[in-house]
């Protein structure tokens, strides 16, 4: 059963890792993006519950709507500052420094959760924090404007992402697929009214190739990908999946180099290990208590 499952597993894992080529693609403002997002993957996972006929928990979803609907909002504008980052700064860069927000959830559970950060915990967070200094590239080359606002919106939506892992928490009691589906619905009516006042988006714009492109990250990066995560990690040991996870950004490194041939230093490559190292190290001295 847990082999069975760690296929559509790492197949959404995978999926997840290419989002950064596929923004490479889309010539469309990253309001619109998140927002199309958001829209068309709930409409797959409703979708998805409708064909297996799998009964909408809507006492779950009421009992805690404020905080999905929050939780919501908060990935539709964590979505955005991520696809806005791509256009600043490499694939490699931009996903490496959203992966902060493991970390970033560590580093405030001691004030949110009142947990005990040990010796392990500390140096990982100091690690990490090191490792994305390294990948930025300011050590090196010092970093021009469009690159360290690259950076920055990458972090700012890494602390958004560490937000939705802590409000998702509290939902516990909320389905899995019922969860996602509301949280995507959230996500675009959130960042919809943002987009619509404040991007333009040119008529020529809209290539055949480009709303294709568009259509794919929402069934594919967004509907089908969260339904092989949910479908699957429940089928696996918590340490498993959170270890398989980060081939996510490992993937995104490799296919960005390959696909759109970033470049990949000798800097940038120790802060990735020192990065994803210090995450897994930390999720194994998670499940180890």
């Amino acid at each position: 059963m847990k082999q069975k499952a760690l296929f559509p597993f790492l197949s959404a894992i995978l999926i997840f890792g290419t989002v950064g080529i596929f923004r490479k693609f889309m010539p469309f403002p990253s309001g619109m993006i998140a927002a199309a997002r958001g829209f068309v993957g709930a409409l797959v996972i409703f979708a998805f519950l409708l064909v297996i006929g799998h009964p909408f928990s809507f006492k779950a979803v009421k009992e805690r709507l404020g905080l999905l609907c929050l939780s919501g909002m908060l990935m539709g504008f964590n979505w955005m500052l991520l696809f806005e980052s791509y256009n600043h700064t490499s694939v490699a860069a931009a996903t490496l420094c959203y992966y902060m927000a493991p970390v970033i959830v560590i580093a405030l559970s001691p004030f949110i959760f009142k947990e005990h950060l040990g010796t392990k915990k500390i140096l990982c967070v100091f690690a990490a924090v090191f490792g994305m200094v390294l990948v930025s590239g300011v050590l090196e080359t010092g970093l021009a404007f469009s690159e360290l606002k690259g950076v920055i919106l990458a972090l700012g939506a890494a602390f958004l992402y560490a937000f939705v892992v802590i409000t998702n928490k509290k939902l516990s009691k909320v389905p899995a697929m019922e969860r996602t589906a509301i949280q995507l619905l959230s996500a675009a009516i959130a960042v919809l009214p943002y987009s619509v006042l404040t991007e333009t988006v040119a008529k020529e714009q809209f290539t055949f190739g480009a709303v294709l492109v568009l259509i794919t990250v929402g069934i594919l990066h967004t509907g089908v990908a969260y339904v092989l995560y949910f479908e699957s990690i429940g089928k696996l040991k918590a340490q498993t999946a959170a270890i398989f996870s980060y081939l996510d950004p490992v993937a995104a490194i490799i296919l960005s180099a390959a696909v759109l041939k970033e470049k990949i230093g000798a800097a940038e490559i120790i802060g990735t290990v020192l990065i994803l190292g210090s995450a897994v190290l930390s999720e194994i001295s998670t499940e180890k208590g």
